[in-house]
């Protein structure tokens, strides 16, 4: 039997519907896909999943149990207890479910799981994507940098530790229109911030250290830094950042080892900090002597006006990791983003890539060094700021008018996102889960912000014109359902 990974029942087949989910069950688990003791979905995931009634997985899970491969928990759902291995052999196969236990790495929380896995369903209206739309994948320009760099490539082996020269070349020449000198040797080229998260981590951090960052921050939905046996503690945000009056005392009762944050245009907060902010926040850093990695993969992505210049543009102290990246303002799918610091820390984050992947792809650091040198980039970037206005607006628009009594949130000057704040707490659990039944996929709030239960990140560049709106009166719809019940 072979089974795609949008495998769905054969409705017109003569085979009973409940037989063919269970011979699908059954091929998960003898696949190995599903091993022993994993936790299959529910009967109410799978009859939404398949579109069939509830009865009729009750039906096939029933005889599975029966012949021994699922277990029925009274609290823990319906678990594989047996595989066709072991039905056929005296030897037990390995218990792969403890080595996935025993890993060092921790899973995403069960949310951004299932965010991750329903961005990919086609009919989902996405409203929390921090994506560019594919309506805005500029398709000409991305033909004529492919044909350009193709006409030169001789061959395509590993590159220099730090990456490509060229590329870091035309990145160095980037930086210095930012106000940041940084020479070649002082820029590492990774696949986008989030390794160059993971690299410092394992790096130059050591283990148990506590890492200072903005509350509420993206870093919180993802475990970079925790699987390395980091601890994050944030402090509180206002509308123009983090809270910088208290970073001496939470740097001092932590000990903390470095600062996180993301200055300008905010995820998930949309805020973006001001210039004299800046340089306070830098001052009291070079006083505690306390780094920063400074996150600005959104700086280019400024709807009203430019963001101030980067606190590594002040930076006269070496105290400042500056991470930059293509993702968010190009295609996510390029995975190039760079690292810029002191020449010893870029040699040993440069190592330990080597080690790690041995490089970012050649293809896509000529891509992007084309996309630089050529001034397409630059040219793309005015187009995605027009976009990225047109859509900002309808969202508020919309909020305006179907969110105004029970929401409030500030209108970003740039990036992807609004921090809508909830008048009246409820269950983001459930309004998620609604959402979904509804063709809506949402962030909700305790992604970023632990024991929040009033907050949805909003994210407007990725739904087309039509599906943003849409999007979001039903959200609005469900939010007021919840409250009705409650």
């Amino acid at each position: 039997m072979s089974i795609s990974e949008n495998w769905m029942p054969d409705k017109s087949s003569g085979i009973p519907l409940y037989q063919q989910i269970k011979d699908y069950i059954r091929y998960k688990i003898s696949s190995g896909d599903w091993a022993i003791g994993t936790r299959i979905p529910t009967q109410r995931e799978f009859a939404r999943r398949f579109d069939v009634n509830r009865s009729t997985i009750v039906t096939a899970i029933d005889e599975l149990i029966a012949e021994g491969l699922l277990e029925g928990k009274t609290k823990g759902g319906t678990i594989v207890k047996n595989n066709t291995w072991s039905l056929l052999s005296k030897t037990p196969p390995p218990d792969w479910l403890s080595y996935v236990r025993s890993g060092t790495h921790q899973p995403n929380f069960s949310t951004v799981q299932q965010i991750n896995r329903y961005e990919f369903e086609p009919e989902i209206i996405r409203l929390g994507t921090g994506e560019l739309s594919p309506e805005l994948f500029p398709k000409k320009m991305m033909d004529f940098v492919t044909d350009s760099f193709s006409k030169s490539v001789k061959s395509l082996g590993y590159e220099e530790p730090k990456g490509s020269y060229e590329l870091r070349r035309e990145v160095s020449a980037y930086l210095s229109t930012l106000g940041i000198n940084a020479s070649p040797s002082q820029i590492l080229i990774v696949s986008g911030a989030l390794q160059a998260l993971h690299l410092i981590s394992v790096g130059i951090l050591y283990k148990g250290s506590t890492i200072l960052t903005e509350n509420p921050s993206y870093i919180y939905s993802i475990n970079v830094f925790q699987s390395a046996g980091m601890k994050l503690y944030g402090i509180p945000m206002d509308e123009e950042g983090i809270q910088i009056n208290k970073i001496i005392r939470y740097r001092r009762q932590t000990n903390a080892a470095i600062l996180y944050a993301i200055p300008s245009f905010q995820n998930p907060a949309g805020v973006c900090m001001k210039d004299e902010r800046r340089k306070k926040l830098l001052g009291i850093c070079e006083d505690e002597r306390l780094p920063i990695i400074e996150d600005d993969a959104y700086r280019e992505l400024y709807i009203d006006k430019k963001a101030p210049i980067p606190l590594k543009s002040m930076d006269n102290k070496d105290l400042v990791l500056f991470l930059g990246s293509m993702s968010k303002s190009l295609c996510p799918g390029l995975r190039i983003g760079w690292v810029v610091g002191q020449e010893a820390v870029i040699e040993r984050l440069a190592d330990i890539k080597m080690q790690t992947d041995y490089g970012s792809s050649s293809l896509s650091q000529r891509a992007a060094a084309e996309w630089l040198s050529s001034g397409l980039y630059f040219d793309h970037l005015v187009r995605i700021r027009k976009e990225l206005k047109i859509r900002r607006n309808i969202a508020l628009d919309i909020l305006n008018q179907y969110f105004s009594d029970i929401a409030e949130w500030k209108k970003p000057e740039g990036g992807f996102y609004i921090w809508l704040c909830l008048k009246k707490p409820l269950s983001l659990q459930k309004l998620f889960n609604n959402c979904l039944k509804k063709g809506i996929l949402i962030n909700p709030g305790n992604v970023y912000q632990h024991m929040s239960n009033q907050h949805i990140r909003i994210s407007y560049s990725y739904a087309s014109h039509e599906d943003l709106k849409h999007g979001l009166v039903v959200l609005s719809l469900a939010i007021r359902e919840l409250y009705q019940r409650d």
